[in-house]
């Protein structure tokens, strides 16, 4: 009689404890805003892979802010206005999770090389100087090795594109 008693206490032991961890992990599963808050993010992209120190990015940081100072001064008050409201759209989109739902032959930014702004040709010429700029002063902030590093994840990045949309 003991030993079916004290059998059943160790099997509803057994049990709970099983239970419990089963609730925690579902519990953590689960995509509460507060917990994805708390969770550390990850740095996405090519420069999560370079390995930059905080220093190196406070300066592409700032780098990136200049241009696009630079970059909203040559569009006209119009253009701006467009590029607002295509912003908020995306924005929209996320919110509403259609993230991964694009149209056919709608690029990532939901740009098609800008056209939607009716740049001049002005304003594409100014365009490309500052991304070349903002280009060579990102590289300078860059070890050599980062660099090559940099060069390599642009290649790669190249040849899968190509590979999507051969022409």
């Amino acid at each position: 009689m003991k030993l079916k008693t004290l059998s059943l206490v160790a099997g509803a032991i057994a049990l709970s404890l099983t239970a419990t961890s089963f609730a925690v992990v579902a519990q953590t599963a689960s995509p509460s805003p507060l917990l994805l808050a708390q969770t550390p993010q990850k740095p996405k992209g090519p420069w999560a892979e370079l390995g930059l120190t905080d220093a190196q990015k406070s300066q592409i940081q700032a780098i990136r802010k200049d241009s696009r100072a630079k970059w909203e001064a040559v569009l006209t008050s119009e253009q701006k206005a467009k590029l607002e409201a295509a912003k908020q759209a995306r924005q929209a989109q996320r919110q509403a999770g259609q993230q991964g739902q694009r149209q056919a032959g709608q690029r990532r930014g939901g740009w098609k090389n800008f056209a939607d702004l009716n740049l001049t040709e002005a304003q594409k010429t100014q365009m490309r100087q500052i991304r070349e700029s903002e280009k060579q002063q990102i590289q300078a902030v860059l070890t050599p090795e980062q660099r090559q590093k940099l060069e390599q994840i642009q290649q790669n990045f190249k040849q899968r594109r190509q590979q999507r949309n051969p022409q």
